[in-house]
């Protein structure tokens, strides 16, 4: 199977894309789905959180409480190191999983934090969207209905966007309209198809 890789920066229009590629029939692998899914209430991922971090990781339903984990790992990388160390296995053998078993001409494997999680490994192609840093503060200010400090902070978290670049082998600038956004999509998805089959 052919897998592209589809990341991008926080309210550059990554869903979008994704929602795109899936009503063309692609089938469309989403990490942060998977992520959550392993770490359910019940799961050997939850068990190994709480072990590490404490109960108070927990709501009062016993599911992982994301602000109360995020609270522990945002200033400590070694907590962090130690959250990746027990969910990215996980994640990583769910994502093997579901791309052995798709059917199809190619796959995308939506992956936010490809950037900062290494990059390419098993990927054929990486597709980055991208968008100015003052059209992605204003979305994120916009939906997170937050300042603009608070939006800056949120993008300095994440992997630089020069950095998403330097892996991509394809690009799409998200600075206008959706159907703009869809043209795009549908350029690809008939270069992918080409690629796919060369390959196959």
């Amino acid at each position: 199977m052919f897998r592209v890789g589809l990341t991008g920066g926080i309210a550059s229009g990554k869903s979008t894309v994704a929602e795109t590629f899936a009503a063309l029939g692609v089938p469309v692998i989403d990490s942060d789905v998977i992520a959550r899914e392993v770490v359910a209430r019940g799961t050997p991922g939850l068990a190994a959180i709480v072990a590490r971090f404490g109960p108070t990781v927990l709501d009062p339903h016993g599911e992982l409480d994301r602000r109360a984990l995020r609270a522990q790992v945002c200033a400590d990388p070694a907590a962090r190191r130690d959250l990746e160390a027990i969910t990215h296995p996980e994640i990583r053998a769910r994502m093997q999983a579901l791309n052995a078993a798709a059917v199809g001409p190619y796959v995308i494997n939506a992956i936010p934090l490809l950037t900062e999680t290494g990059g390419r490994r098993d990927l054929d192609r990486v597709l980055v969207v991208d968008c100015p840093e003052a059209l992605q503060i204003e979305r994120v200010m916009a939906r997170d209905r937050v300042d603009e400090a608070a939006a800056r902070a949120v993008i300095a978290a994440q992997a630089p966007r020069g950095a998403r670049l330097a892996i991509a082998d394809d690009v799409i600038v998200n600075d206008g309209d959706l159907a703009s956004l869809e043209q795009a999509v549908r350029a690809l998805h008939t270069r992918y198809l080409a690629l796919a089959a060369t390959r196959s």
